[in-house]
C-alpha cells in the first residue's frame, strides 16, 4: 500500500505539523508513504515539492497573492482567509498520479496550490482531511456563524457582499460540479463537531464522512520537571504562569486575543504572570499590569515541551477549532487546559476533570476557569488525567493504526466496485 500524502507546507502552521506528524507515524509502521508540497522547508527525503523548474519555483512564491486577485473586488470583505483556488498552472495533480499511490490523502492544498477543478484529475481514491472548513464552503476557511454551506453559498457576509451570484456562489457551484465527480472521495472530520459540519453540508454530505484526530507523539510530548523548565525560559520558579500561544497569536482574531486579555483583567491574584509564544511584544500593550513575558515564534518540539511543562495552565481561548494541537500538546505534558466549551476543543477537554470549559465566549467565566486551575488543590490529578486522555485517544501509534484501517477498507471497496 503506497499513501501519498499533500499539503501546501511540511512544517509552516498547523496544518502543516499535523500531516507531518501522521506521515512520520506511518514511517514508523513501515508503512510506503511519501508527502508532497507547494513549500519544502524541511530537509527530509521523504518530503518534496512539486516545482521542478526555476519558474515554477518563482510562481509558486506568488500562487497564494495571484489566488486572492479576485478577493480584492470585494471592498466590503473580511479579515478571515477565503480561497477562490482558481488559479491552475500547477503541476501538482501530474506529480500525484506519476507517484502513482493506491491513496491519495489531501489536508490544507490552498494558497493557489490547486485549481479545484483539478482534483477530479487525481487517479487513485482521495482521503481528504479537513482542517478548516473551506472544502464545504464558497471559500472562506472560518465560517463563523454563517450556515449557508448547508444549502447554498451566496451574498456572503464575509466578503461584504449583498449579491446572491457572488465569488461565494460561484466557487460553491465549482466545488459541488468537480465534487460530484469524484466517485471514491472520503472526508476526515478531525473533531466530531467538524465531522457533523461536512455531514450537513451540501457539498460533501453524499460522500463518506468519518471522525480520525490527529496523531501526537506522546513519547516527546511528556511532561518535563518544572523548575528544570522555568530554568531553561529563565521564567521566574515563585509565580504562577498563565500560558497563551498560536501562530499570530495576538493578531489573528480567531484565536481569541481579545477575549482572553478580557478575562486576564478580571484576575486579581498579584502572583500571576503571563506567557505568550506565537508573538513578538506588541507596540500596544495589554491594559492590565501583568507583567508578560513574550517569546515569540516557536516551531520545534523540544522547545514547546519546555514551555508547556514550565507554565501552571495553557488557555485556548479561540473563537473557533477544529482539533488545536496546542491543547493536546500541553496536556501531554501534564498542563491543564481552559478553554471555551465549543466546536473541536470538546473532543480533548473535559469540564474539571481534564482542564475547564467556560461558556461560549463568555470571558468571565474563562476568568473563572483560569483561577479555578490555579487554585485547585486537585492540581496533579488534574495533570495526570490531562496526560492520560491524550496517551489512550491520541498517541501516534493509536492513530496511525486508525488510518490504516481507512486506508484498507477504502481500498478494499474499491476493489470490489471494479
Amino acid at each position: 500500500m503506497k499513501i501519498l500524502l499533500v499539503n501546501a507546507s511540511d512544517t509552516l502552521g498547523g496544518a502543516a505539523r499535523a500531516s507531518y506528524r501522521l506521515h512520520k507515524s506511518l514511517l514508523k509502521k513501515n508503512v510506503d508513504v511519501e508527502m508532497l508540497v507547494q513549500l519544502k522547508l524541511s530537509d527530509d527525503f521523504t518530503v518534496r515539492d512539486y516545482s521542478e523548474s526555476f519558474f515554477q519555483k518563482k510562481i509558486s512564491k506568488i500562487r497564494s497573492l495571484i489566488d486572492g486577485l479576485p478577493v480584492r473586488m470585494y471592498k466590503g470583505r473580511t479579515k478571515t482567509l477565503f480561497s477562490p483556488s482558481w488559479f491552475g498552472f500547477s503541476n501538482v495533480v501530474k506529480k500525484i498520479n506519476a507517484a502513482k499511490p493506491d491513496i491519495v490523502h489531501l489536508h490544507w492544498i490552498n494558497a493557489g496550490m490547486i485549481k479545484i477543478e483539478d482534483l477530479r484529475r487525481i487517479k487513485a481514491p482521495i482521503v481528504w482531511t479537513l482542517h478548516d472548513n473551506w472544502a464545504f464552503t464558497g471559500g472562506c476557511h472560518i465560517m463563523w456563524e454563517c450556515d449557508k454551506y448547508k444549502t447554498n453559498c451566496g451574498s456572503c457576509p464575509l466578503l461584504g457582499s449583498h449579491v446572491e451570484n457572488d465569488l461565494s456562489r460561484r466557487v460553491f457551484n465549482r466545488k459541488k460540479k468537480t465534487f460530484e465527480k469524484i466517485p471514491n472521495l472520503t472526508i476526515i472530520g478531525l473533531s466530531r463537531w467538524l465531522e457533523n459540519c461536512a455531514k450537513e453540508s451540501s457539498l460533501l454530505k453524499k460522500h463518506q464522512v468519518v471522525n480520525l484526530a490527529n496523531p501526537i507523539d506522546t513519547n516527546v510530548f511528556k511532561p518535563l520537571a518544572k523548575k528544570t523548565a522555568r530554568e531553561l525560559w529563565n521564567l521566574p520558579l515563585d509565580k504562577k504562569l498563565v500560558l497563551f500561544g498560536a501562530m499570530s497569536a495576538t493578531s489573528d482574531i480567531n484565536k481569541g486575543y481579545k477575549e482572553l486579555v478580557e478575562a486576564l483583567l478580571l484576575l486579581n491574584d498579584n502572583d500571576v504572570e503571563f506567557v505568550i509564544f506565537g508573538s513578538s511584544e506588541p507596540k500596544d500593550k495589554p491594559p492590565f499590569s501583568m507583567k508578560t513575558h513574550y517569546l515569540g515564534q516557536l516551531t520545534d518540539d523540544v522547545s514547546l515541551v519546555s514551555l508547556y511543562s514550565a507554565v501552571d495552565v495553557m488557555v485556548v481561548p479561540s473563537l473557533q477549532e477544529t482539533l488545536p494541537q496546542s491543547a493536546t500538546e500541553s496536556m501531554a505534558c501534564g498542563t491543564p487546559v481552559v478553554s471555551f466549551a465549543h466546536t473541536g476543543l470538546l473532543d480533548i477537554i473535559e469540564h474539571k476533570k481534564t482542564g475547564y470549559l467556560a461558556k461560549t465566549l463568555d470571558t468571565r467565566d474563562l476568568a473563572s476557569g483560569i483561577e479555578w486551575v490555579l487554585e485547585t488543590s486537585d492540581y496533579e490529578k488534574l495533570s495526570l488525567a490531562g496526560r492520560e486522555k491524550i496517551v489512550n485517544e491520541f498517541e501516534s501509534s493509536f492513530i496511525a493504526n486508525k488510518y490504516l484501517q481507512l486506508y484498507e477498507s477504502i481500498l478494499s471497496k474499491s476493489k470490489t466496485l471494479q
